[in-house]
């Protein structure tokens, strides 16, 4: 019986794929595109945002399957904002009754493994959940989440950056990659311009964490809300809050003994620089490309523009933050 359902089920699944991917390049064939960032394909914009195709086609499925649980934590984030940082962090919390910071996953498997994108790889999240680690990521905007995400009433952890910053963390990392691939990345200037225009990988930056800040405001029970500047400052206070937020919080004997302080010294970006499989390990698959994971890990510092930006871009860049982000009550 077995053997006879498998065989039945199998063609369903090939014909839904099929179907899937007919739709899909439907969908793409009416979007606008922009310029890729110097990456293989040009960018599609979907509802308000800019998207790689291949990150688009996830996003796509994952609005039309992903189901989403009261239970599930997703971290969501703009890129290049401490996603990496953010995802050490939360596993080592929720992980930490299991492993300890010579036995836990992050010594050996890259951030990215451990928890993965719901837009690449959800059906890997569900092994996770049969291992006790109901932990997703993603950089989807808040408007084209999966229906189920919003509906479950699931924790969202979100966290965002000085826009100046994740300008230059994203184009080094976009410029390591393709580098890196014999091909010639784009200039800094013209991807400023890019950024500036709201053209960049998941943007325009500002709508991102606009709609994150707008529902953490009305859902704070549901949506925890993270500067990366101010997590650095005090990396420890903000562990205790993120624990407690996704129901993990620290025991009184816990807080006594070092654990959150623990955490964050093996979460550090010292210490997971370092690493042997971050320094010469990869991330990626056939569809989505391969990422040295060493590009994940640049600096992680808070100011680094300064070595980059032109004192007339900065200005520029803040200009245009004032004014997206006026009378959201955020600064950033």
């Amino acid at each position: 019986m077995e053997l006879q359902l498998d065989s039945i089920s199998k063609p369903i699944e090939n014909q839904k794929e099929d179907e899937f991917e007919k739709s899909f390049k439907e969908i793409i064939s009416t979007l606008p595109k922009s310029n890729g960032w110097g990456v293989s394909k040009d960018l599609c914009q979907y509802q308000g945002f800019w998207l790689h195709p291949n990150f688009l086609r996830g996003v796509v499925a994952a609005q039309q399957r992903f189901q989403a649980q009261p239970t599930d934590i997703i971290l969501c984030s703009v890129p290049k904002a401490g996603t990496t940082w953010l995802k050490s962090l939360t596993f080592a919390t929720i992980s930490r009754t299991s492993f300890d910071d010579s036995t836990t996953p992050l010594l050996s498997n890259m951030p990215h493994e451990i928890v993965p994108f719901m837009e690449l790889h959800h059906a890997q999240f569900f092994t996770n959940k049969d291992r006790g680690i109901p932990l997703l990521s993603t950089h989807i905007p808040y408007p084209s989440l999966p229906r189920s995400v919003i509906d479950s009433g699931c924790k969202l952890v979100y966290i965002c950056r000085d826009p100046k910053d994740s300008f230059v963390s994203m184009y080094h990392f976009i410029a390591r990659n393709l580098t890196s691939r014999k091909v010639q990345p784009l200039g800094l200037d013209e991807a400023f311009e890019l950024f500036c225009e709201g053209q960049c990988f998941y943007g325009p930056y500002w709508d991102h964490v606009l709609g994150y800040w707008k529902a953490s405001l009305e859902h704070p029970d549901k949506i925890l809300f993270l500067k990366y500047e101010e997590m650095r400052g005090d990396t420890v206070v903000y562990v205790k809050k993120l624990a407690e937020f996704i129901n993990y919080p620290f025991s009184s004997e816990e807080q006594e003994n070092g654990v959150p302080e623990k955490i964050v010294k093996m979460c550090s970006f010292e210490k997971l620089s370092n690493l042997e499989v971050n320094k010469t390990g990869v991330y990626g698959e056939l569809g989505t490309g391969f990422v040295e994971n060493k590009t994940y890990f640049r600096k992680g510092e808070v100011g680094d523009w300064k070595n980059c930006l032109t004192p007339e871009m900065a200005a520029r860049l803040d200009q245009i933050t004032m004014q997206k982000l006026s009378g959201s009550g955020l600064s950033l």
